[in-house]
């Protein structure tokens, strides 16, 4: 079993593992993996924590002794440190409005086109949250009375990094160091009952504009088991993956994580490589996600009357992009009109603009009248102009990750009531 400290450990089973909302909807029972509903998901513009994604890859760490907590800050910097989890409070806080994303979101449909391995998610493998990093609490107390918001607290990472002696903007330390490695305590499988672990460039840690938090809060309470507790990695912009739960180490290292979901996972191939072919080493580690948008009002196929149907869901981008465009189609993609984006209630969203959140996604709505059996499509444009494709199998890759093709649900009409009966 894995320790450490005696303070947090990773179980080597699953008979301690905390409760989870009823309504979910469960992708794998050990480790668990699961999803919202897709009404549930865009019922509001920050995700709710009982809601929001759960993805796990080992039984779920448990913290026995929060005073004697702490993560350790090593490698190659001149002064390594432990940093108890009142020496992270201690710093400034900031708010984030930051939506977390698996790569693996909408894989169940790509396997539709040819099979995939990974666990099966729907549209929903997603969550938007306000990861509370803000100076002030007047601040975050008004924006929450407005937005009726929730909150993820914590300090960025950039911040950590200064106070052991790594300036801001860094790209390499004196000692060679070029990226953070955040490594976690629960078992994985997948590295021989190791930790999971990943990393980011030091330069986008040490960059305060990009946002990335450590973060001990969220929705105003102490983190909870599945989200992290008692401290996570949020980098925003960037696939989930990279965003480690249950921290332990922050470490300071020559090249990239040599961990298993660094280089033999969450990479993206070209439809051509299988499994019989495969060469982990020729792709990078995937980052930044690419644009997506998903119809979450309605299900793959639905029965209705024939009149008007709303259509509501969420469209994103990473890397900070905003989103430009949210189209929508009922002619098989002949003809394209606009969705109405909108983050808050009462603000007009406007992509790149200071009063939007640059990191969070954008919900989208609009009516159409249906006069018999229809295809509904939606694609998303970002602010760099990038755009979703048509197809899933130009996409299609053998791990089933960023499935970002037009998203599609069949209306199926009936004339009467009583042929639901």
């Amino acid at each position: 079993m894995a320790m450490r400290q005696g303070a947090l450990r990773g179980p080597s089973d699953y008979s301690q593992e905390p409760t989870r909302h009823p309504s979910l909807r469960i992708n794998a029972k050990e480790p668990f993996n699961a999803e919202a509903t897709r009404r549930d998901l865009v019922a509001s513009y920050i995700t709710p924590v009982d809601l929001f994604l759960k993805r796990n890859h080992g039984p779920i760490p448990i913290l026995h002794d929060i005073d004697s907590y702490y993560v350790t800050v090593a490698g190659l910097i001149e002064r390594p440190a432990k940093l108890y989890l009142n020496d992270i409070k201690k710093l400034p806080k900031y708010n984030v409005t930051a939506t977390l994303q698996c790569a693996g979101n909408r894989r169940t449909e790509m396997s539709k086109s040819r099979k995939v391995r990974g666990v099966g998610w729907d549209v929903c493998a997603l969550g938007n949250a306000w990861w509370n990093t803000a100076k002030g609490r007047k601040k975050e107390k008004r924006c929450m009375d407005i937005l009726q918001l929730t909150t993820w607290g914590g300090a960025k990472l950039s911040d950590v990094l200064q106070l052991i002696g790594v300036p801001y903007h860094t790209e390499i330390t004196p000692s060679g160091g070029k990226h953070v490695e955040f490594t976690s305590v629960d078992q994985c499988p997948e590295e021989k009952g190791g930790p999971y672990k990943a990393s980011i460039p030091l330069g986008h840690a040490t960059n305060p504009a990009a946002d990335v938090l450590v973060a001990y809060e969220m929705n105003g309470e102490v983190l909870k088991r599945d989200h992290g507790y008692p401290l996570r990695v949020v980098v925003p912009g960037v696939i989930g993956a990279r965003s480690v739960k249950w921290l332990d180490r922050i470490d300071i290292i020559e090249e990239e994580c040599q961990g298993f979901f660094m280089q033999k996972d969450y990479k993206m191939f070209p439809p051509s490589v299988d499994w019989d072919n495969i060469v982990w080493s020729t792709r990078k580690p995937q980052m930044d996600y690419p644009v997506q948008s998903a119809i979450c009002s309605l299900e793959d196929t639905n029965a209705i009357i024939p009149g008007e149907v709303t259509v509501t869901g969420y469209a994103l981008s990473g890397g900070g992009r905003g989103i430009e465009r949210v189209d929508i189609s009922t002619d098989g993609g002949k003809t394209w009109f606009g969705a109405v984006r909108y983050q808050k209630e009462g603000v007009p969203y406007i992509a790149g603009d200071i009063s939007s959140d640059k990191w969070a996604w954008v919900l989208f709505k609009t009516v159409i009248d249906v006069k018999g059996d229809t295809e509904v499509i939606v694609k998303a444009v970002d602010s760099s102009a990038n755009v979703q494709p048509e197809s899933v199998e130009t996409i299609w890759n053998l791990r089933g990750i960023l499935n970002t093709c037009w998203h599609r649900v069949r209306l199926l009409t009936i004339h009467n009531l009583r042929s639901l009966l």
